[in-house]
């Protein structure tokens, strides 16, 4: 800490030693917050200038980590964006346990190191209590955003951090835990707070369906194009119609506070029955619904209505949606067909071609490809055509589960394995898909010393739990994913040689979508199952050039939001037009900076639209060297269509 010598004349850290000595503050030098911050820190006796934060126990991090375990999971995928956000300036995101003790921490690996010096990192209590005026145990106290820049914070050996700390509250607004960036003073961006407190909302949205399974939750915005996005609100009712819980957008949106939910209840809030939206979202066909608010104002939500009714916006046994679905153990998987991924794209043709060949020989598959390309969905396909299709599809996101989380979340563990284990213990993932399929996706962020476990367990075909002696048998079908090369991971060192090799019998690419030709048809596909039953939507013959010269960064996940927003911006029309498509995705297109990839509209008015069907056609018969039967495949429509349109242009 040497190179903060010079600070010694900072303003802030000599308004704090006068707090300390005289009680009072220059008035303006420190926001109220912090003042506040310093007095019960001075009150608890902690001493400026002497110790740091203390460490908890290993096993007493291995309970909080399985006590939290829903909040890791949920958490883990907006710390890795929100670090992707500031990665390269000397910081670290983290996430503490309501009781400020640090669960989980990602960050660049010089600024990794030094924080570690003073306990910033996983099992370091952060506490107000314990370690003085910090962002972490600060927010926890005032239940609210905090930012402690340098010399702010209490102790003098945490003065070369700046943090940026957001609480995070679970349905029903009781504290969970803290979301932080923590970083060197020196770098501070000032934009941190913002991203942080954005991420913590995505977190709270992510806690809600899986918390109420049985209630009505109503996803809803006043504009459809943010449905969907971490701005929309998130209202939940009890079947009788009782408010139980919202995110901070609805109370935003609703004009609530926590302390006024009591007593409200769907009609009250809505200003219709429930009897009514729920007849609404069983017939209607529309993906999106639109009702009133009491004052007038029209919102537009969807709506699942818990396990006694289907999701009004899903269509049950869609191939592309559940490319985003878990299937839980025991769940079939029979609806999933390799036939429903041939669209006409050879690419994907002869993956499917050649994963068909090695289905049922027992050989584990390995598939590359970028994210959003629909790797899982192959999986899930796979299982359905193997001789395990009656098993479990058990999938497994390395990433996504924190390192101190994955050893017993995969193997298991007995009871009494570690303070905090569960009663009667957890079999673990392995043995959940025994009979059935083990999916690994992102399998080359799994930890090295996991890795040697793993390899032992696809070697002996028997797994053992920690804490256990006794050894389980397994038979299950292996298939991993990954959007990164595990051959340059292993001559790198970060991926064991031979369980790679364990692990690729057959390793195929899924194309990205930029690379495919079978856009249309995909994108008409996924059109008519967000469209619900009853409706036959298309795309405008500009959005249909767009989407086939688009280069899709995002791959299928991407044209799914795309046509998502699309229809519910398509109220009662039945074709797509420009005006219904995002605007951040015409502007990567290109079409409102005027660098529009469409031919000229300017002259020729329906003859230029005409010229651009030709030109689609004659683009799909010549890949297809002239098979009308492909080339209707690959443009999604059928051979009559396309034998219709061909004679228009002769």
């Amino acid at each position: 800490m040497g190179r903060f010598a010079t600070e010694e004349f900072d303003p802030v850290r000599k308004a704090r030693e006068e707090f300390l000595s005289l009680g009072t503050v220059p008035t303006g030098l420190v926001a109220d917050t912090i003042l506040r911050s310093w007095r019960r820190s001075a009150e608890r006796g902690i001493v400026m200038g002497q110790g740091g934060a203390r460490c908890t126990s290993r096993h007493d991090l291995l309970r909080r980590q399985d006590k939290n375990h829903v909040l890791l999971t949920r958490s883990r995928s907006v710390m890795e964006g929100l670090y992707q956000e500031i990665s390269g300036t000397s910081s670290m995101v983290l996430l503490a346990d309501r009781e400020g003790v640090i669960l989980h921490s990602i960050g660049d690996a010089d600024f990794v190191q030094q924080a570690q010096q003073v306990s910033l990192k996983p099992g370091g209590i952060w506490s107000e209590g314990v370690n003085g005026t910090n962002a972490i145990g600060t927010s926890l106290v005032d239940q609210a955003p905090v930012l402690v820049h340098s010399a702010e914070h209490f102790r003098d050996i945490n003065r070369f951090l700046t943090c940026a700390a957001a609480p995070i509250f679970d349905p029903r607004g009781c504290i969970l835990g803290v979301l932080d960036v923590s970083g060197d003073s020196r770098t501070h961006q000032h934009h941190t707070m913002a991203l942080v407190r954005l991420s913590a909302q995505m977190i709270e949205n992510q806690m809600f369906i899986p918390e109420f399974p049985d209630d009505i939750v109503i996803n809803f915005h006043l504009r459809p194009e943010f449905l969907g996005t971490h701005y929309e609100g998130i209202a939940v009712f009890a079947p009788d119609g009782r408010f139980i819980a919202a995110n901070r957008s609805a109370l935003l949106q609703l004009s609530l506070d926590r302390s006024r939910m009591t007593g409200e209840s769907f009609s009250t809030i809505f200003g219709i029955s429930l009897a009514k939206l729920q007849e609404q979202a069983r017939l209607r066909p529309q993906p999106v619904l639109k009702f009133p608010l009491p004052s007038g104002i029209e919102i537009y939500g969807r709506v699942c209505l818990g396990t006694s009714a289907s999701p009004s916006t899903i269509v049950s046994g869609s191939p592309v949606v559940a490319a985003t679905k878990t299937l839980r153990p025991g769940e079939s998987t029979e609806g999933i067909l390799l036939e429903d991924l041939q669209l006409g794209d050879p690419k994907m043709q002869a993956v499917i071609g050649k994963v068909r060949r090695v289905t049922g020989h027992d050989i584990p598959i390995m598939i590359e490809g970028e994210s959003g390309t629909g790797k899982e969905l192959l999986a899930h396909a796979l299982h359905g055509a193997s001789p395990r299709r009656k098993g479990p599809f058990v999938p497994v996101n390395c990433a996504a589960i924190p390192e101190g989380l994955i050893e017993s979340e995969l193997f298991g563990y007995q009871e009494g394995a570690f303070t905090g284990a569960r009663r009667k213990g957890h079999i673990g993932k392995i043995r959940e898909a025994d009979g059935g399929t083990l999916f690994l996706d992102e399998i080359g962020e799994m930890p090295l010393n996991l890795q040697a476990r793993l390899l032992r367990v696809l070697q002996d075909r028997t797994v053992s739990p920690l804490g256990g002696s006794a050894t389980h048998r397994v038979d299950m079908t292996v298939i991993c994913a990954t959007n990164r090369r595990v051959r340059d991971l292993v001559s790198t060192g970060s991926f064991r040689e031979d369980l790679y090799y364990r692990l690729n019998g057959l390793l195929v690419t899924i194309p990205t979508l930029r690379e495919r030709t079978d856009k249309l048809p995909l994108a008409r596909r996924i059109l008519g199952e967000l469209s619900g039953t009853g409706r036959h939507p298309d795309l405008a013959t500009e959005v249909a050039w767009i989407f086939e010269s688009h280069p899709w960064p995002g791959n299928i996940r991407q044209m799914h939001n795309v046509l998502r927003t699309a229809v519910a911006l398509l109220g009662d029309r039945t074709e797509i037009t420009v005006e219904d498509l995002p605007e951040d995705f015409l502007e990567q297109a290109g079409v409102l900076s005027g660098a529009s990839p469409l031919p000229s509209l300017e002259k020729g008015g329906e003859k230029s639209l005409a010229a651009m069907e030709e030109s689609v056609i004659s683009s799909a018969l010549t890949r297809t060297g002239g098979n009308i039967a492909a080339a209707s495949r690959m443009l999604g429509i059928s051979r009559n269509t396309l034998y219709r349109k061909l004679r228009g242009t002769v």
